[in-house]
């Protein structure tokens, strides 16, 4: 038995964190909403299942006793609504897959209409087999201000009905999200006939990038009442070539910054090179280096030091 507990404070301040519970396909599952306020103000129950709209399932006039059920759940025996103590049920029982959705207790008061955050409830079948897969590229890298187009192939089965297909990202930022949903269709789709399943490439094209669109993006399929998430895309952002020179040129400027505080500390020294062991002085090339300190006395000046520098760069003969 999977119990849920939503809490209204009032018509007017609707609080819940938001939760979800796995049940197992026959089995039963019972949400409950609280609510102490306004006698006058309804009780209502909604189903959304993945990919569309809220669908009412009951509403219960909370200063009267009538339940009311509307569209497929009218005459089912399945769903059931119940009051007690300010406390209000839902219970679904004989669960199906077809059951797994979001739940949402709302209260309508003054023709308003108040949603909590809701339940999500996962049916699953032990013995059934969805049959589909996903495969994602595991990076895309992209400069900032490029575009980039994210893609996945999906294989469905033979289990009858139609698929979605939906694409998550989840970055540091920001809890993960929706971001955009396919319909079954796709042109860039294969049948198996020997196999008896599809095969689907779905994409995500994304432009003007910036920092806000950094994450891992997830395509996931819906089909036969399951939904298979691939592995996830992370997107990865490049240094632009202004970007590349300007670091390239930070980095000269500290090592010279650093070889001009070395030899302002050390006494006078000569660096000698030879190339490939041979003292030919045709094979080298001297550069003399002379720094003066303005607190040195005019004596100290005339004597300053010399640093002698040999490259190893040959003279061409």
């Amino acid at each position: 038995l999977m119990t849920n507990e939503t809490h209204l404070s009032s018509y007017s301040s609707v609080h819940q964190e938001s939760s979800f519970t796995s049940a197992h396909v026959g089995g039963k599952v019972t949400i409950r909403c609280f609510y102490k306020g306004d006698d006058s103000a309804w009780i209502c129950w909604y189903k959304q299942s993945l990919g569309q709209k809220p669908r009412l399932i009951s509403s219960f006039y909370s200063y009267g006793t009538k339940r009311t059920f509307y569209h497929e759940f009218q005459n089912s025996s399945r769903f059931q609504m119940d009051a007690e103590n300010h406390t209000y049920y839902l219970t679904v029982s004989d669960l199906l897959v077809s059951n797994s959705a979001t739940y949402y207790c709302a209260v309508n008061y003054a023709k308003v209409l108040t949603f909590v955050e809701g339940k999500t409830v996962s049916v699953r079948d032990s013995g059934f087999d969805s049959q589909a897969s996903v495969d994602q590229p595991k990076y895309a890298t992209v400069p900032p201000g490029g575009s980039v187009t994210l893609n996945c192939t999906v294989q469905t089965g033979s289990c009858g009905g139609e698929h979605r297909v939906y694409w998550f990202r989840n970055s540091d930022d920001s809890p993960p999200g929706l971001v955009y949903g396919h319909g079954a269709k796709s042109e860039q789709c294969e049948t198996n006939p020997y196999r008896q399943t599809h095969t689907c490439v779905y994409d995500l094209p994304v432009e003007n990038l910036d920092a806000s669109h950094a994450g891992t993006y997830y395509c996931a399929v819906a089909s036969c009442g399951h939904i298979v998430f691939g592995n996830g895309t992370t997107l990865n952002f490049s240094l632009g070539k202004n970007n590349h020179n300007l670091k390239l040129k930070l980095v000269f400027i500290y090592f010279e910054f650093c070889s001009y505080i070395h030899v302002l500390n050390r006494p006078p020294i000569t660096i000698v090179y030879f190339q490939d062991n041979h003292r030919d002085s045709g094979d080298l090339h001297y550069a003399s280096i002379n720094v003066e300190s303005s607190s040195r006395s005019q004596k100290q000046r005339k004597s300053s030091q010399s640093v002698r520098l040999c490259s190893s760069v040959k003279n061409e003969k």
